[in-house]
């Protein structure tokens, strides 16, 4: 091997190595790191509670921000400063100029079509390194990343009882090539999971299956993800926060690159009342959608809060959360409650796993309780909505914010045959 090519890897190895030491060792909020004992297992923490007053008028969404800072804190990516900026929010969130910060999400998760070139880049810089002379092997995910299969399938064969057999062997057929290299990909890298085909739609899948709500490890913290499909927020209707990005974006947070992303103002979103037996969760998401979109929330985070919110199951929140693209709000996001952990429960997470999600959630003040209002943080802003004024109404395909209810539909329709062509 060129000694050049070789100093380069040795640099290469050596850089990889003081960032990790860097993040391990030198962070300096190592001080609050503390320990927790559940199920007799031990687990260490940082206690982000200990921060005082400004941390607990913090947005649960904001809270999360906060605690990657603090644990990805390497004076290298993520400074001090960013820190300090998001732990005073609520005098930042004002500044006309916005505050810069960066932030690294705890995972990504990717769709075929997006997933595929970033496996492919990959594999390109297993080559790279093979044939400088390195070990191909050492080059993986640095940030986990979960790939779901599930935008090839094409409906050749309905109405029959084999429909979804046949489709899915046909889809085998035309995607034999890519799904093998998807499967080298899956045994391959290390950090990466790979969801075959037939399994479901990505983001039925990330919400029954691949959501931590808190990862278990050594190092208990939130779960946080950025995914290459615009409807990545429907996470957030289980407690995660989430939002869609670029598939170059993605592969740089799989690379450990750190967000650079503005401070976000966060509009507080007050739920009262309950939905009448007759209204859907598709009636309440088109009267909030319509809702958010007059008031303006491109760019912000949008937060749920109030009794209202309780009585919502977790389909009615990720139903929600899953038409942030269509109100322009970042995330639309549901902090961890009761119903939250009987959710995971339904979906086969072990109690073990929920009990110490719980612990970790309480301990660090990241666990809601909708029907207690001393639990409410600051917000920007703050609005309204009573959900027993949600009745049943339609909407076209396109236009969700051009909502109409169902009592006014005939005269709706009869003035729009004399409107004037706008």
């Amino acid at each position: 091997m060129d000694r050049p090519v070789e100093k380069l890897l040795k640099s290469i190895e050596e850089l990889t190595t003081m960032m990790s030491s860097r993040m391990a060792t030198n962070n300096p909020f190592n001080n609050l790191l503390k320990t927790l004992e559940v199920n007799g297992k031990s687990y260490k923490y940082y206690d982000i509670a200990q921060l005082g007053d400004k941390y607990d008028r913090l947005p649960f969404s904001i809270r999360v921000l906060l605690e990657s800072c603090i644990r990805n804190c390497d004076n290298f990516q993520v400074l001090e400063k960013d820190v300090e900026n998001v732990l005073n929010w609520e005098s930042n969130q004002k500044s006309e100029s916005g505050v810069e910060i960066a932030f690294k999400p705890a995972r990504v998760i990717l769709q075929d079509l997006t997933g595929v070139p970033a496996v492919v880049d990959f594999a390109a810089m297993r080559d790279a390194v093979k044939d400088l002379g390195g070990n191909p092997d050492k080059i993986n995910p640095i940030c986990p990343a979960d790939l779901v299969i599930d935008h090839s399938v094409q409906v050749d064969f309905s109405r029959t009882t084999d429909a979804l057999a046949k489709n899915q062997e046909l889809e085998f057929e035309r995607n034999k090539e890519r799904f093998q290299f998807l499967k080298w990909g899956a045994q391959a890298f290390n950090n990466m999971l790979i969801v075959p085909p037939g399994s479901g739609i990505v983001h039925q899948v990330n919400l029954e299956y691949l959501a931590r709500v808190v990862f278990t490890g050594d190092l208990l913290h939130p779960d946080s993800v950025v995914g290459t499909d615009s409807h990545t927020t429907m996470i957030n209707g289980l407690g995660v926060v989430g939002w869609g990005v670029g598939g170059i974006e993605a592969e740089a947070v799989m690379l450990g690159q750190a967000i650079s992303m503005l401070l976000p103002r966060v509009v507080g979103y007050r739920l009262v009342g309950e939905l009448d037996p007759l209204a859907t969760s598709t009636d309440l998401v088109l009267t909030i959608t319509k809702h958010l979109r007059s008031l303006g929330v491109v760019g912000k985070f949008v937060e749920f809060f109030g009794p209202g919110v309780a009585a919502l199951s977790i389909a009615d929140r990720a139903t929600v959360a899953n038409m942030c693209p269509e109100f322009g709000a970042t995330v639309a996001h549901f902090p961890v409650d009761r119903r939250s952990l009987a959710y995971l429960a339904q979906t086969d997470r072990s109690a073990e796993k929920i009990k110490v999600i719980e612990e970790y959630l309480k301990a660090t003040k990241q666990f809601r309780n909708y029907n207690d209002p001393s639990q409410d943080p600051v917000f920007s802003e703050v609005v309204e909505l009573d959900l027993s004024t949600v009745v049943t109404s339609v909407s076209g395909p396109k236009r969700p914010q051009d909502r109409v209810s169902v009592s006014v539909m005939k005269k709706d329709f009869n003035d729009c045959l004399s409107n004037k062509v706008r």
